[in-house]
């Protein structure tokens, strides 16, 4: 059975990832069992950036096949932002519900609500990236927070065609057509492949 590492420190991202990939005969790690690694600066410019430098540096810190993602919400009347900074959109140390709350104050009064998720997932060994995929979500931004479910912007972002915020979904529901569901599914032949299943 091969080992994979999923290179987030986020328990929200683990816990979704792992039950994307629980029908694979894969053993799976979080990353506190290193919990003397420093977490890696997400400095790149783009969220394809950011997903490969966490997928490789970690790869190479371990020795381990890792599996790193990274996210963004890009609203369309606000020039794309806030893109690769979604995290941390409302500051240094801010709260999801900071980065929901700050989302809704900057479209009080604005029509266009199009946004959209757009999750970028990196496969790397040691010696280099095996793959990155992309998934994306196209929907609108919501006037007030919607659910109780889910984690980051969730309760504030409808899926075009459903009707509902991600938190006002089931883990099935989500995990049926989330961005990063999406990215997932598509790197599974990738998967299948490195670890001899194809």
């Amino acid at each position: 059975m091969r080992d994979l590492l999923i290179a987030t420190n986020n328990p929200d991202k683990f816990r979704e990832i792992s039950a994307l990939l629980a029908h694979l005969p894969i053993r799976l790690y979080a990353m506190d069992h290193f919990p003397h690694l420093e977490p890696v600066e997400e400095d790149r410019a783009t969220i394809e950036g950011n997903a490969a430098k966490k997928a490789l540096e970690t790869a190479r810190e371990t020795g381990m096949l890792c599996l790193a993602d990274d996210t963004g919400l890009f609203i369309e009347a606000l020039d794309g932002e806030p893109g690769v900074f979604a995290a941390r959109w409302a500051g240094p140390g801010c709260s999801y519900r900071d980065n929901r709350i700050k989302a809704i104050e900057q479209m009080r009064g604005i029509s266009n609500r199009r946004a959209s998720f757009r999750t970028v997932v990196a496969l790397a060994a040691p010696d280099g990236i095996i793959g990155c995929m992309e998934g994306r979500v196209d929907g609108s931004i919501t006037s007030e927070e919607r659910g109780e479910r889910g984690f980051g912007y969730d309760a504030v972002f409808e899926v075009e065609g459903t009707g509902k915020t991600y938190a006002q979904m089931t883990d099935e529901e989500k995990n049926s057509l989330s961005h990063r569901a999406l990215a997932i599914i598509a790197m599974l032949p990738v998967l299948e492949q490195v670890a001899g299943l194809d």
